[in-house]
């Protein structure tokens, strides 16, 4: 079985316990444990270490994001972690520098990644209904979920990371279905493991 690291990237706010993203990192944990695999998790309600979070990058085949989406972007503390543990990573941990050589200084940009052969996943919770993307009359002028995720989708590909397809909760504050998007959950997680 593979291993796989669950990343909780939400960040508490009085409206915005993180019940729902700490109910879907529980039910991933579970269900991946169900299958046999090995699962570390973290949030960004615990103090991180570094040296670690390389580790678990490093150690994990498999790497779930699980965050809440504020101000069309993962949460601040979320973005830390990336901004403390990414730089760190590229000493060579999760990349040689940006890929570069002194030898092609313009070519290569994002080709040093050092973890080929590992998956990511978003799964993420947002305000916005799922009729207000991919409509040219709505809100994001036709983008997908994936468009407004595009910056996060750069980061792991700097990795040489391989996505898996997004899962998105939308309209989590206003119509929330908790259950049927649970049910839609599972089906995701169950069709790419």
């Amino acid at each position: 079985m593979s291993n796989v690291l669950i990343i909780n990237g939400h960040h508490y706010y009085p409206f915005s316990e993180g019940k729902l993203n700490a109910t879907l990192v529980d039910h991933a944990r579970m269900m991946f444990e169900h299958q046999g695999h090995r699962v570390r998790t973290v949030s960004m309600k615990d103090e991180i270490d570094i040296e670690q979070e390389l580790n678990n990058h490093k150690w994990a085949d498999f790497v779930l994001f699980q965050s809440p989406i504020n101000w069309m972007g993962v949460t601040w503390s979320f973005k830390k972690y990336m901004d403390e543990v990414y730089t760190a990573g590229m000493a060579g941990a999760l990349c040689e520098g940006d890929g570069r050589s002194a030898q092609q200084p313009k070519s290569n940009y994002g080709g040093g990644g050092k973890l080929s052969g590992k998956k990511y996943m978003f799964s993420v919770t947002l305000n916005a209904p799922e009729e207000a993307f991919n409509n040219k009359d709505e809100f994001f002028d036709g983008k997908s979920i994936d468009d407004l995720l595009f910056p996060m989708h750069m980061n792991f590909k700097f990795f040489d990371m391989a996505p898996l397809p997004t899962f998105a909760c939308y309209d989590v504050m206003k119509n929330a279905d908790i259950e049927a998007d649970l049910t839609r959950f599972t089906a995701h997680i169950t069709q790419y493991f």
